[in-house]
């Protein structure tokens, strides 16, 4: 004989904890909601930002919490970026075109792979990034042909359903680069950051994205658990195209 079924929340301690009560008896489950993508409006995120800005501290946070598949940048396998600093002028273009070419060879996946185990995607980077960074990067010439070829490829690619632009000013910015040490980004100069800054913010406005744009001037995702629930109640909601401001608290 069948019986209903409700669904309540009893504590929260470091996952979710319900109670499925039955008329004849109760048990209780651990699981998390990331069980419930039904309720997700958004099935691939996007965290953005400039250097340092924290978008891969963010995306762990959101993969583990909604059980979702995780998709992060390998810069470190770029073999010309520690020489583009160096030397900018020289080592730019094949920097970017390495970049461009790993970026798509990681997102073409979401467009011929199916996971079964996984119904929400979040990545560190959004694909446009290519052409924001080279648009900086390279003189005229080769920019007009990198964007050829960035366009051919971008209309192969599945795009985010929401994009979450974390921004913050160039000195919090040097403040992460120089907590996470990596050598060859210590001399970054605060010029070059802005001028990222600069692209992105243009690139978001100029092309109307779906995009939760997030005050993270302050922002400690890991250590404060209410900066990541801003978050977390911002992915609750749908939204029209444009950029929807959030403050930390």
């Amino acid at each position: 004989m069948g019986f209903r079924i409700s669904l309540r929340r009893t504590k929260v301690v470091s996952d979710k904890w319900y109670v499925i009560r039955g008329v004849q008896t109760v048990r209780t489950y651990n699981f998390s909601l990331a069980s419930y993508h039904f309720q997700m409006n958004y099935h691939f995120i996007t965290i953005e930002g400039n250097i340092g800005a924290g978008k891969t501290t963010l995306a762990h946070l959101l993969a583990k919490h909604f059980n979702s598949r995780l998709i992060l940048e390998q810069f470190a396998d770029n073999p010309f970026l520690s020489k583009f600093y160096e030397n900018p002028k020289q080592f730019a273009f094949p920097l970017e075109l390495f970049f461009m070419a790993e970026r798509y060879k990681q997102l073409k996946e979401l467009v011929h792979t199916k996971d079964m185990f996984h119904n929400i995607t979040v990545s560190d980077y959004l694909f446009t990034k290519c052409l924001l960074f080279a648009k900086v990067n390279l003189p005229e010439d080769e920019f007009r042909l990198y964007q050829k070829l960035f366009e051919i490829i971008y209309q192969q690619l599945v795009q985010p359903d929401i994009v979450i632009y974390l921004h913050a000013p160039v000195s919090k910015l040097q403040s992460n680069i120089k907590k996470r040490n990596r050598s060859y980004e210590q001399s970054i100069p605060d010029q070059y950051l802005f001028e990222i800054q600069q692209a992105y913010t243009n690139y978001i406005k100029q092309h109307n994205l779906k995009t939760i744009y997030i005050d993270a001037t302050n922002a400690d995702f890991l250590g404060n658990p209410k900066h990541f629930k801003v978050v977390l109640d911002a992915l609750e909601k749908d939204y029209d195209s444009g950029q929807h401001y959030f403050v930390l608290p």
